[in-house]
């Protein structure tokens, strides 16, 4: 059961509680509606640093807040943990694990999903990184394989399970693959005197285009591929992944790698829900107007990766990032009231503040409207442009005394493996 009280305010019902979910239901704080919050997770996570999970740098708690600790002030919001399994436009309701409930305006933030294009094989047997769960699956992996490679003295066996191959070459991939080399460098070493890591232990970056962070400019792609280059990552460009069986990747062209560690991040796409198919592209994004409005849908709106708003500029939709999500959950909470009080809409327009990477300790790109910079500096930027956007002083204080004890004594303490992930066979590590 929901047990959501009645109101006399209009019911808003947002289905997820990310960046622009949480944007909607903090800016309607105090408005006259009724406020339903729905997600499958009880707390709001954040995805820029989920690669420091995954590689130990940070602990999963410092980027997870729980969504009811952000509105536990609003008095006409509620927050349910729920899945969505359909939503009915006719009868203007949401159905969930836990019970129906009526909306007069639905909003639609469930941001975006992992893309294989159809492999089933490559889904089955990679890793993803877009939960903290999975972020963690990945930072077991890594610990397990090298826990692995220390019980064979069979050199292809401990290079398949030494070689993290990293599929997708985009802001995600390039700070996993930065990361990496960076405790391959300085903390692998001393955890694994008996292993090779030097010479046995490789991290292949795969690019299916002709460079990697081709979304943003040309200046920042070459300085982060010379950053990862003088890391030790072997970038490998125009070579699409056309199969992986668990220890082989096939490609398009005759290069082959082996390895036992591959991590997809070369495709996302919506994550819509079951219910608005008429609206939905082939990406998989619901078709919205400049209001945020679905495409034939009335009283339901999206917001965030998961709605694709085209224009001139952005033919195929506004990047899958945090600030279009924000800055539309923003305007739609004004849009809401606009509507109640029969006034004429404001249309998104995207105030586009950058874009940015790091590459490791004191290597970042930054590409600002007018200007594009790395090195140093570009890292300072990126490290306070961050810490701004996590939610709560605890969690920015968690996450800037880790970057400080990990700058000045080069260690990331979060080498644990808390839930383990692979299944060993019969005898192949002590059960006790």
């Amino acid at each position: 059961m929901m047990n959501i009280p009645d109101s006399a305010h209009p019911r808003v019902v947002i289905i997820g509680g990310g960046f622009g979910g949480l944007s909607l239901a903090r800016k309607l704080k105090g408005k006259n509606f009724q406020v339903v919050l729905l997600d499958k997770h009880n707390y709001h996570n954040f995805q820029p640093l989920m690669y420091q999970v995954a590689t130990g740098g940070l602990e999963a708690g410092s980027i997870a807040y729980p969504i009811r600790k952000v509105v536990q002030d609003h008095k006409e919001t509620f927050f349910r943990m729920a899945v969505v399994e359909k939503v009915d436009t006719e009868n203007k309701k949401v159905v969930t694990n836990i019970g129906t409930i009526y909306y007069h305006y639905l909003v639609i933030a469930t941001g975006s999903t992992n893309n294989f294009f159809g492999n089933k094989e490559i889904e089955k047997h990679s890793m993803v990184m877009k939960t903290i769960p999975e972020a963690l699956n990945i930072r077991s992996l890594l610990i397990e394989n090298l826990e692995l490679a220390l019980q064979t003295n069979d050199e292809a066996a401990q290079r398949e399970l030494m070689n993290f191959v990293i599929v997708g070459a985009g802001p995600t991939g390039v700070e996993l693959a930065g990361a990496l080399a960076e405790l391959k460098k300085a903390v692998l070493p001393k955890d694994y005197p008996d292993l090779d890591i030097a010479n046995r232990m490789q991290i292949n970056l795969v690019q299916g285009v002709d460079r990697v962070l081709d979304a943003m400019s040309v200046k920042s792609s070459r300085a982060a591929e010379k950053y990862l280059k003088d890391l030790g990552v072997k970038i490998h460009t125009n070579v699409r992944v056309t199969n992986y069986d668990g220890k082989v990747i096939e490609t398009a062209t005759d290069l082959q790698f082996h390895s036992q560690a591959v991590i997809w991040s070369a495709g996302v796409k919506g994550a819509a829900v079951n219910g608005v198919e008429t609206a939905v592209d082939k990406a998989s994004r619901i078709r919205v107007n400049s209001f945020n409005e679905v495409e034939g849908i009335k009283d339901v709106f999206a917001i965030g990766d998961v709605a694709a708003m085209y224009g001139d500029k952005y033919k195929f939709g506004h990047p899958m990032m945090a600030q279009p999500a924000i800055q539309q959950g923003e305007l739609l909470a004004e849009n809401l009231e606009r509507i109640q009080n029969k006034m004429a809409l404001k249309a998104f327009t995207y105030n586009d503040k950058g874009s940015m990477a790091t590459i490791g300790r004191n290597k970042a790109v930054v590409d600002l409207p007018k200007f594009h910079f790395n090195g140093v500096f570009a890292w300072f930027v990126w490290m306070f442009v961050h810490l701004l956007s996590l939610i709560g002083f605890k969690n920015k204080a968690l996450v800037f005394w880790s970057w400080v004890y990990n700058y000045f004594v080069f260690d990331r303490e979060s080498r644990v493996i808390i839930r383990p992930f692979r299944m060993y066979k019969k005898n192949s590590m002590a059960q006790d």
